[in-house]
Formats: C-alpha cells, sequence, structure tokens
C-alpha cells in the first residue's frame, strides 16, 4: 500500500477520524493552537517527507474565516515539511457563492480564495458539491468535485414514497435536480424565485404539477433555511401532500435556520456531515460522506481513477 499520512484541521474531528477509520488508518498528530494576540499556530508532529499528504479541513458556520485561515497555514507548512504532495480535503468550500458578479464593484470572493489555497501550496483539492461547477475553474492545480446525489437516492429509495416528485428551489438547481428525478423514474417541478436581498428570497410561480404529489425538495446547500422554508409554503399551497421532505447537502444553518425548518413542518431533512450541526433541526437525518472521501484518498494515494466517485 502507498505511503502516506493524513491530517485534520480543528473544524471537524468526528468526520476526519471517520475517514481515517474508513481506511484503517490514525490521523497525523500535529498541534494547532491559538496564540493570546488570536494568531494561530500549526506544527506537524510527525515527518512525512517525500509522502503524499491529505489535509482534512471544512468551513464551519461562524468559524469559516478562522477554519480557512488554519487551512491555510497546514498546507503552507506542509509543503516547506518536503511533503511530495499536498491534497486539500474540503467537505464544505467556504465563499463558493461568490463565484460571479451580481451587483457593480461586488468581487469574485471564490476566486480569491481558490489562488490563497494554491500559492499556499495545494497540488490538488477535493470537494463535495461546489455551489457552482465553474469553481473548478478557479484553482490552478485539479479539482475533483465529488457529488453525494447516489447517497440521497438510496436513502429515498428505501423509503417506497409513492407519487414523489423532485422540486428545485430555483432555476439554477434544475441539472442537479434532473439528475435526481431521472435516478429516482419520477418527474421534475421547479420554483421561480425572487431575491429582494441576501439570504432572503420569495417564491412567485410553482413549475409542474405538485396536486397531490410527495415533493422532495433538493439543493446544495441551506443557510438561513427561508428559501426552503417558503418552498415548503408554496408547495403545500399549490396541493402537494404535506409529508415534504428536503435534501441538502451542506447543512450551514446559520441565523433562524433552526426556527425556520422546525417551523415549517418537514417530514425529514436530510444532509451529510460535511458540516458539524450542533443543534439540529426536528426531523433531521445525516448520511456520512467518510466513506466517499476515503475511498477517494485510496484511488488518489494508488494512483487509480476516481472518476466513477465524481457521481
Amino acid at each position: 500500500m502507498t505511503n502516506y499520512k493524513i491530517f485534520a484541521g480543528s473544524s471537524h474531528p468526528e468526520l476526519a477520524q471517520a475517514i481515517a477509520q474508513s481506511l484503517g488508518r490514525d490521523l497525523g498528530a500535529r498541534t494547532i493552537k491559538t496564540f493570546s494576540c488570536g494568531e494561530c499556530y500549526v506544527k506537524f508532529d510527525e515527518t512525512f517527507r517525500g509522502q503524499d499528504v491529505f489535509l482534512i479541513q471544512t468551513c464551519r458556520t461562524g468559524h469559516m474565516n478562522d477554519d480557512l485561515m488554519e487551512l491555510l497555514l497546514m498546507i503552507h507548512t506542509a509543503k516547506l515539511s518536503f511533503a511530495s504532495s499536498v491534497h486539500v480535503i474540503l467537505p464544505y468550500l467556504a465563499y463558493s457563492r461568490q463565484d460571479k458578479i451580481h451587483e457593480p464593484r461586488e468581487g469574485i470572493s471564490a476566486k480569491m480564495l481558490a489562488d490563497q489555497i494554491y500559492t499556499a501550496g495545494a497540488d490538488h483539492v477535493i470537494a463535495l458539491h461546489l455551489h457552482s461547477d465553474q469553481t473548478q475553474g478557479f484553482f490552478d492545480c485539479p479539482v475533483d468535485n465529488l457529488n453525494a446525489r447516489r447517497l440521497f437516492v438510496d436513502h429515498i429509495k428505501a423509503k417506497n414514497l409513492q407519487d414523489a416528485v423532485i422540486v428545485s428551489p430555483d432555476a439554477g438547481g434544475a441539472k442537479m435536480a434532473k439528475k435526481f428525478a431521472d435516478d429516482l423514474g419520477v418527474s421534475l417541478v421547479i420554483l421561480h424565485k425572487q431575491r429582494p436581498e441576501h439570504n432572503k428570497s420569495e417564491v412567485s410561480h410553482v413549475i409542474g404539477d405538485v396536486k397531490g404529489k410527495t415533493p422532495i425538495i433538493v439543493d446544495d446547500m441551506v443557510d438561513t433555511a427561508g428559501s426552503v422554508a417558503g418552498a415548503h409554503k408554496a408547495l403545500i399551497d399549490a396541493g402537494a401532500n404535506k409529508e415534504i421532505y428536503l435534501c441538502a447537502t451542506h447543512a450551514i444553518f446559520s441565523g433562524k435556520a433552526k426556527e425556520n425548518l422546525d417551523n415549517a413542518g418537514f417530514e425529514e431533512i436530510i444532509t451529510t456531515d460535511s458540516l458539524p450541526v450542533p443543534h439540529p433541526p426536528k426531523n433531521y437525518h445525516t448520511i456520512s460522506i467518510a466513506p466517499l472521501f476515503a475511498e477517494v484518498i485510496h484511488n488518489v494515494a494508488e494512483h487509480k481513477s476516481v472518476s466513477k466517485l465524481h457521481l
């Protein structure tokens, strides 16, 4: 077996440990601390000279900037410690929604962040469900953009739902939602929404038939949950069954997300564990992505294809 090391930042130790266990390995020893002035300090406590190094770090709600700084220091330190290649495992990449200019004098923060990760020394990035495919092109190193769709599809299939229909909460997610619908053999519905300001949206039209159907809303992330709560109400108003499911890859859950989700009354809220959720909403179910990332790490380390894992 190829010799390589896996280290984790401090953002999601449970997921990092699960990935390592799936590979039958231990996480590498490292020291991460914060000085009294607020500066972050990173040191690897074991050598990996000439070996591939995999660094696991997600971007937690409320701690995204700290987690990113920690990641950049880990990458830089690994490079200076003579790692053969530095592979960055990013279950959730912060700033991914800022991938284009919506209004004058805005920045493209996702591109800037991609530049920082590459400049720090990343040779390869393995991410989960980037907000848009174009983000891959922001990096000057190879990017594997994984998708958890099949994990969700298997979970939904096991429920044997009658008259199910896949719902995209906006036109931008229609392509992904269509793949869900095809995998499940059901029809697709698209909601048309408007955003009067950041973190606020209004559903104006339901495009497709939901009357008497069991909707499954699919999205890449849930932040404040205002959009999906509005989608829930719009579907009920359009005659859908009250048993409405929500599938989202990233459970950001900021602000009043828990309150919005609890009040909406979803039959089940299904996300991956790309982010830790300290206070989950009602009817919450998590699907582990540890086996998926473990398989990708194994294939990369063994110089095997990972294309079949892009889902």
